[in-house]
């Protein structure tokens, strides 16, 4: 009898060990779509290396903080000179920006907001820098936005020799579908951004991220 009680014991100490062992591993190894590595000790230098950030101030709805991965070959880059404040986030018309974009009155000036396909990033770069943007932002079709295939978009050269002069970064996540389906209910046709925005020294938890998203 007393053999059997510490063998139930022993039972029971090994159940709990391994909950515990198990509930751990999963809340550190199970990763959420654009994550940042919450639990893993990665710092944030490590985490958003090359990445972008940019803020919108207004409408108040979607008054957050975004992350985009800046063209890998093409194109301006993102840096300390290249400021962007209070500078109006354009959607263009048409929306793919793969022909001429007619509203470049409203384009001409700030910053560009085009979905992915229909034509190669490049292609859609120069489309916005003809109608005179000074950088363009491409974010996923609101219809065909997927998490897990963040990681395997690249913004690459298409190797067409197009003159590309202008940066171009491509917004992770279902935030652009986000924005542009407010904009829309809100009657909106455009959104009013700071970029770039300097996130090396904010800690994650006290990142102003959009509560659509875990990065």
């Amino acid at each position: 009898m007393i053999m059997f009680y510490k063998y139930l014991n022993a039972c029971t100490y090994f159940q709990l060990y391994s909950f515990i062992f198990v509930s751990i591993f999963v809340n550190v190894a199970s990763p959420g779509a654009n994550d940042l590595h919450f639990n893993d000790g990665a710092s944030i230098a490590d985490v958003i290396a090359g990445d972008v950030f940019f803020e919108i101030i207004d409408p108040p709805e979607l008054r957050y903080s975004y992350r985009i991965r800046p063209a890998k070959d093409f194109g301006a880059t993102f840096n300390e000179s290249l400021q962007f404040e209070k500078t109006r986030l354009v959607p263009t018309l048409p929306l793919h920006s793969c022909g001429d974009i007619i509203n470049n009155e409203e384009v001409f000036g700030h910053i560009a907001l085009s979905e992915r396909g229909e034509c190669s990033f490049v292609y859609k770069t120069v489309k916005a820098q003809q109608a005179g943007a000074r950088a363009i932002i491409i974010t996923e079709s609101v219809d065909m936005w997927d998490d897990t295939l963040d990681h395997l978009i690249e913004m690459v050269d298409d190797k067409m020799e197009l003159n590309v002069n202008i940066p171009a970064a491509f917004l992770l996540g279902r935030s652009g579908a986000t924005i542009l389906r407010t904009l829309k209910k809100l009657n909106r046709s455009y959104a009013v951004i700071n970029l770039p925005v300097n996130m090396t020294h904010v800690p994650i938890n006290k990142m102003n991220q959009p509560p659509w998203i875990s990065w």
